[in-house]
C-alpha cells in the first residue's frame, strides 16, 4: 500500500493523466490506482492524490516552483532537505514535504490578521500549541488557525518543523464525555493532559429533544456554560477544532423506537429541518464552536432520503457562515442491505454534503449475541473504509475506533464493557496471559471466573491503535478518532508523540 503524500491535485480544464504524470514525475497508473479510476476520463474540479515522497528536479525547476507545485514552502524543502542554497540541478531527488508546522515556544504568543505587530490580533496560543504552516513572508509564518482562516506568526516565538512521509501524519479526533459513572470518568484529564497529540475535540453533550425535535438539549449530566466555555478556551488556545456532538441516543435504555420517532419527526418536512438547522446554528454561535458534529443513528429506512436531504441542507447553512460540518456514521461496506442500523445511511450524499466523514467502525463485536472478537478488527476496519473511499474523496473520512473493550462471559452469552484500565487489571486478577493477536491486530486473553464461567476479554491498547493509525495513513484517510478520551490506555499518547505527527 502507498503511505499517503499530502499532494492533492485539482484537474484544470484541458489536463489529461498524462499531462499530470509528467508534470509531477510520477507514473500514470500510480495515479489512476491510488484515485481508483479506471481509463483515462478525468474532469475539471477533480481531486486527484499525486503519490509522490520524493521528486526527481526536471528543467525549469525551482524551489519557489516546487513549493507552488507540491502546496508547501521554500523553506520547508530546505529544511527537509538539508539544503544551504537553493539552487538545483537536474536529476536531484528531494523529499517533498507532507506537512509544516510550528509549534509555540512561549506562554503566549499573538497571530495576527497579516505579518506585522501593527496588525489586529485575531488569535492567542500558549505554549506548545501546534499551527500548520501555509506560507512565509519576511520574519513571519501564515498559519493556519482552528476554525479554517488564516493569521501570521512571528518566526521569534515558535519553532518550526516539517516531515516527509517517514511517519504516519493524521488528524486524531477525541470524543469527549462527561463521568459516565464512578469506574467510567469524564475526558477532561484525558483532554487537557494531551493538547498536543489532539487535532479536533467532540462533545457528546448534546442531544435532539425527543418532546420537541426540532430543538437540542443537554446531555449527559449537569454542566454549566461557564463548563463548556471553558473547553472552549482550552481547545482554541492549543489551536484545537471544537465541536458539540449532537446525537439521537439513549433516551431510555433498550429502547430505540424512541431515538427512531425523535429523528422522523425532525426529518418530517423542510420547515422542522430548517427549525432545527437554525438552532443547530445558534448553539455553535452561543458558545463560540467552530462548527458540529452530527451523531444520528438510530433511523427507521423510510427516512433514508429526508435524512440525507437533511445533511445537504444543514452542510449548505454551514458553509454559508464558515462552519465545519462533521457526521458520525454508522459502518457500511456495500451499497446492498447489510444491517438495519446502517441501511438508511446513503454514503455517497451524506460524503457530499460534510467536511468531515466519521464512519464509526464500532461495535463489529460487542453488540448483544455478537459472541466474542475485537470491537473494531484491522480488517473490518479496511473493508469498510475501502467501501466508504468509492463515494468520497478519501481525505474526508475519519475511522472512529474504540479505546474501549468487551468482557464476553461465554458461559452466559452476555458481555460487559471494559476500560483498558479494567481490562489490565482484570487480568491481573485471575493472572491471565495477555496475548496480541497477529490477525485482528487486537490484544486479548482468557480467564474463568469464581463461578467457573469463561471468559474472552478483547480490548484496545497503545499497539493495536497504532496499528489502525498506520493503516489510517496506508489507505489515504484523513485519520481517526477515538471513542472516548479517558477510557484509553496512557501509552497511546507516546505512541502518538513519538511514532505519528498529528497534524492540526
Amino acid at each position: 500500500m502507498w503511505r499517503f503524500p499530502n499532494t492533492i491535485y485539482t484537474v484544470k480544464p484541458g489536463d489529461s493523466l498524462y499531462q499530470i504524470s509528467r508534470q509531477y514525475g510520477v507514473n500514470v497508473q500510480e495515479i489512476r490506482n491510488i484515485n481508483q479510476i479506471t481509463g483515462n476520463m478525468i474532469y475539471p474540479g477533480q481531486r486527484l492524490i499525486i503519490p509522490i515522497a520524493v521528486y526527481t528536479v526536471q528543467p525549469g525547476d525551482s524551489l519557489y516552483r516546487l513549493a507552488q507545485k507540491f502546496n508547501t514552502t521554500v523553506e520547508s524543502f530546505m529544511v527537509l532537505n538539508n539544503l544551504s542554497s537553493s539552487s538545483l540541478y537536474i536529476g536531484q531527488r528531494l523529499q517533498v514535504p507532507q506537512y509544516t508546522e510550528v509549534v509555540v515556544n512561549v506562554d503566549q504568543a499573538n497571530v495576527r490578521r497579516r505579518p506585522g505587530t501593527n496588525f489586529p490580533i485575531v488569535a492567542v496560543m500558549v505554549k506548545g500549541a501546534k499551527l500548520p504552516v501555509t506560507n512565509s513572508s519576511g520574519n513571519w509564518y501564515q498559519v493556519e488557525l482552528f476554525d479554517g482562516t488564516r493569521g501570521w506568526i512571528s518566526k521569534n516565538v515558535v519553532d518550526f518543523n516539517v516531515y516527509g512521509s517517514q511517519l504516519p501524519i493524521t488528524t486524531i479526533l477525541g470524543f469527549y464525555t462527561l463521568a459516565e459513572g464512578p469506574t467510567l470518568p469524564s475526558s477532561y484529564d484525558s483532554f487537557v493532559s494531551n493538547t498536543d497529540a489532539i487535532s479536533q475535540l467532540g462533545l457528546f453533550m448534546f442531544r435532539i429533544d425527543a418532546d420537541h425535535p426540532t430543538e437540542i438539549e443537554k446531555f449527559g449530566g449537569d454542566f454549566t456554560n461557564e463548563y463548556v466555555e471553558n473547553l472552549v478556551r482550552i481547545a482554541h488556545e492549543n489551536n484545537i477544532k471544537i465541536f458539540p456532538v449532537i446525537h439521537n441516543l439513549l433516551y431510555e435504555r433498550g429502547n430505540v423506537t424512541i431515538s427512531k420517532d425523535t429523528v422522523k419527526a425532525m426529518l418530517a418536512t423542510p420547515e422542522t429541518r430548517a427549525a432545527f438547522i437554525q438552532n443547530v446554528i445558534e448553539l455553535i454561535e452561543g458558545y463560540g464552536f467552530d462548527g458540529v458534529n452530527i451523531d444520528i443513528e438510530d433511523v427507521y429506512l423510510d427516512d433514508s432520503g429526508r435524512l440525507s436531504a437533511f445533511y445537504t441542507e444543514l452542510g449548505r447553512a454551514l458553509h454559508e457562515r464558515g462552519y465545519f460540518l462533521s457526521a458520525s456514521v454508522p459502518s457500511r461496506v456495500s451499497d446492498q442491505p447489510f444491517n438495519p442500523f446502517s441501511d438508511p445511511f446513503q454514503y455517497a450524499p451524506i460524503g457530499a454534503a460534510v467536511d468531515e466523514f466519521v464512519v464509526m467502525l464500532y461495535n463489529e463485536h460487542g453488540w448483544p449475541g455478537s459472541g466474542p472478537g475485537p470491537v473494531v478488527s484491522i480488517g473490518w476496519m479496511d473493508r469498510v473504509l475501502r467501501y466508504a473511499m468509492t463515494k468520497m474523496p478519501r481525505d474526508k473520512i475519519v475511522a472512529a475506533v474504540s479505546v474501549f473493550g468487551f468482557d464476553f462471559n461465554l458461559t452466559t452469552g452476555r458481555n460487559t464493557y471494559v476500560t483498558h484500565e479494567m481490562a489490565i487489571n482484570r487480568a491481573r486478577q485471575y493472572n491471565a496471559e495477555i496475548i496480541f493477536d497477529e490477525e485482528t491486530q487486537t490484544p486479548m486473553y482468557s480467564y474463568t471466573d469464581e463461578q467457573g464461567n469463561q471468559h474472552e476479554v478483547w480490548f484496545e491498547d497503545e499497539a493495536s491503535i497504532q496499528a489502525k493509525v498506520q493503516r489510517a495513513w496506508d489507505l489515504g484517510i484523513k485519520g481517526i478518532a477515538l471513542w472516548r478520551l479517558g477510557m484509553e490506555d496512557p501509552e497511546i499518547w507516546t505512541m502518538l508523540r513519538n511514532e505519528t505527527v498529528v497534524r492540526r
